[in-house]
């Protein structure tokens, strides 16, 4: 049973017995910005509800799966609809408001530190099309969202960070419908990330809500992306979804004067090898994106994609068969100026135009799987890129079902993503402590990623080991990555800034090394000489220190600094220097740029 044959069983099952539907992000629409779409963007209302009033009935029993399936917000009854003599503790039509795409936390004040169940509706009008198939997708909602469309459950997601969907084809009204979501941010133990972090715990909608509309029969997925190392062949695959599977299949790329056409088997999937020359390689010097089409009798969809190779040989990685220096920056998907996840793509573009001007060819998307468009204007901007998901610190690495919860997050960011030439690292996770549970979990993480994409390079921000004067990498998991990736806060968590220099480093693989962190924290603003902690003095001198210290490893490749900007998290209490905030960024939470900026950007301007 292929797992488009078994999604479709458990939503049938689920129907029968009326239970949650989980998502499967396997089944994500590759390319929404390519696609038809109706956005249901904008001011959605709101009910807060710490008890789950609108989902639990006083036993604690789920009103979606009572015998009536009735009694929940999610009815959305409102006061036009009942007369006096009726009793009905909500409404959705006199509750306030929040903007979507965006957090609940930064944008009313008694939410700041909420945690826990907070309800979303929103009206909208659809004018049905015949021979049209509808989905109701969401970029992101964190963190276990229940659905509902018109009162009936579509099904429940889990993950804050990964895009997720519904076919509603047969669900929708011609006219007026809503949805209704039931939103749960609490921490847990056994979900991913688990209940610590260092970050905010941002609740809500908080990427774009599109109700995407397609032929009955349309390109569901593909890949077109250079083979595994090979400069003259581009290879794939494209799917169809649908009735009517038969058929066959154009892929062009004009520019390079391409044009074959293909046949689909009898799952409606057709494989290609296309002999290229000529090709402009996609780098960070010259990120060439290629007009890309893929169209069928009924349906077309195009995609701007870059060509390029990534691989490590010994202690070197190799771009397009050219050995490079990763050049990078650690980066959150948060706005300093706008507090909350980063909006719209001009959010998007100051961040990476901060690290470009930093001097910048490559970027950590830090800790979980970032939005799409930020991906695409790493593409259009000459950013390569390390993506990652949130198995981060201490995670349950024993229970099943969050190492299913972890491996779903990492298939369904290659499944989006896999056409974007700027991503050239699949991280598995960071600084998890070394366990024979968690070296298996991670290891089939790895396996994972691998099966699921062999184009590109699959590491882990591991941590490292004093012993006096030397720090040691020697993680197990190390034998298993393509690079020794790992971080060390020298000078700030261990050691002192004036003695890091007498540190050295035992790296017991031979690969490239990789420094995924390191650095410390400074208020913005704040000078006092080089030993006042909090300064951005004493941030300069350790950067000052740090790099010194790091130029004498062997075979290092590259590095990402804890990172370009100052971010919220309630880890850091202190009133004065902190205040919920992490310091630890080179540029301030008002966008100033701190000492340590200047430092680094000397350092890479020292790089070819």
């Amino acid at each position: 049973m292929n797992m488009r044959t078994l999604f479709s069983y458990l939503f049938l099952l689920g129907l029968i017995l009326n239970l949650p539907v989980i998502s499967f992000s396997q089944e994500l629409i590759q390319n929404l910005p390519g696609r038809e779409t109706l956005s249901l963007n904008g001011r959605w209302n709101y009910i807060i509800d710490p008890y789950k009033m609108g989902y639990l009935d006083y036993r604690q029993q789920p009103f979606d799966q009572s015998e009536s399936g009735k009694g929940g917000f999610y009815d959305n009854i409102t006061a036009k609809e009942i007369d006096s003599t009726q009793r009905v503790e909500y409404d959705f039509s006199q509750s306030p408001t929040l903007k979507v795409p965006g957090d609940w936390n930064s944008q009313e004040e008694r939410l700041e530190l909420y945690e826990g169940t907070l309800w979303y509706k929103r009206d909208f009008h659809v004018d049905l099309q015949e021979s049209k198939r509808y989905f109701l997708h969401f970029g992101a909602v964190n963190y276990e969202a229940h659905v509902y469309l018109n009162g009936k459950k579509l099904g429940v997601h889990k993950g804050g960070f990964t895009p997720f969907q519904f076919e509603v084809t047969g669900e929708l009204k011609n006219g007026k419908n809503d949805v209704v979501l039931m939103v749960d941010n609490s921490r847990k133990k056994d979900e991913v990330p688990t209940v610590n972090t260092d970050w905010w715990n941002y609740g809500g909608i908080t990427r774009d809500v599109d109700l995407i509309i397609t032929p009955e029969t349309f390109i569901h997925d593909y890949k077109v992306q250079l083979a595994n190392n090979d400069m003259k062949m581009i290879s794939g695959f494209v799917q169809l979804d649908g009735n009517q599977k038969q058929g066959q299949i154009k892929v062009e790329i004009p520019e390079l004067k391409i044009s074959k056409t293909i046949s689909v088997n009898n799952s409606g999937k057709a494989n290609f090898d296309i002999s290229v020359k000529n090709v402009d390689y996609w780098s960070p010097k010259n990120p060439k994106l290629y007009e890309v089409k893929i169209s069928t009798e009924k349906d077309e969809i195009k995609d701007q994609i870059g060509f390029r190779t990534i691989e490590t040989k010994g202690q070197d990685i190799l771009l397009n068969d050219n050995s490079i220096f990763l050049k990078g920056i650690s980066i959150h998907d948060e706005n300093p100026f706008v507090e909350g996840r980063l909006r719209n793509e001009g959010d998007m573009r100051m961040m990476l135009s901060w690290a470009k001007e930093l001097g910048c060819n490559f970027v950590r998307l830090a800790h979980y799987t970032h939005n799409e468009k930020m991906l695409r204007l790493a593409d259009e901007m000459g950013l390569m890129v390390w993506a990652e998901i949130p198995v981060y610190w201490t995670i349950s690495w024993e229970n099943m079902e969050t190492y299913e919860n972890a491996e779903n997050q990492l298939a369904s960011g290659i499944l989006r993503d896999k056409n974007r030439a700027s991503i050239i690292i699949w991280s598995v996770g960071n600084e998890t402590p070394v366990t024979e549970a968690r070296n298996d979990f991670m290891e089939k993480l790895i396996a994972r990623a691998r099966q699921l994409d062999d184009t590109r390079l699959i590491a882990a921000a591991l941590e490292v080991e004093t012993e006096g004067n030397v720090a040691v990498v020697n993680d197990p998991l190390g034998e298993k990555l393509d690079l020794a990736s790992f971080n060390e806060y020298a000078g700030w968590y261990w050691g002192e800034p004036e003695n890091i220099s007498q540190y050295t480093f035992d790296i017991k693989f031979n690969k490239p090394v990789v420094i995924t962190e390191f650095g410390g924290g400074a208020l913005g603003g704040f000078h006092a000489d080089k030993t006042t902690m909090w300064s951005e003095e004493h941030q300069e001198y350790l950067y000052e220190q740090q790099l010194k210290m790091l130029d004498k490893i062997d075979g290092l490749r590259g590095m990402t600094p804890w990172i370009l900007v100052d971010f919220k998290s309630p880890r850091r209490n202190h009133p004065v220097y902190q205040n919920f905030w992490n310091r630890k960024g080179i540029i301030s939470e008002t966008g100033e740029k701190k000492k340590a900026f200047y430092i680094l950007q000397d350092y890479y301007q020292n790089i070819n």
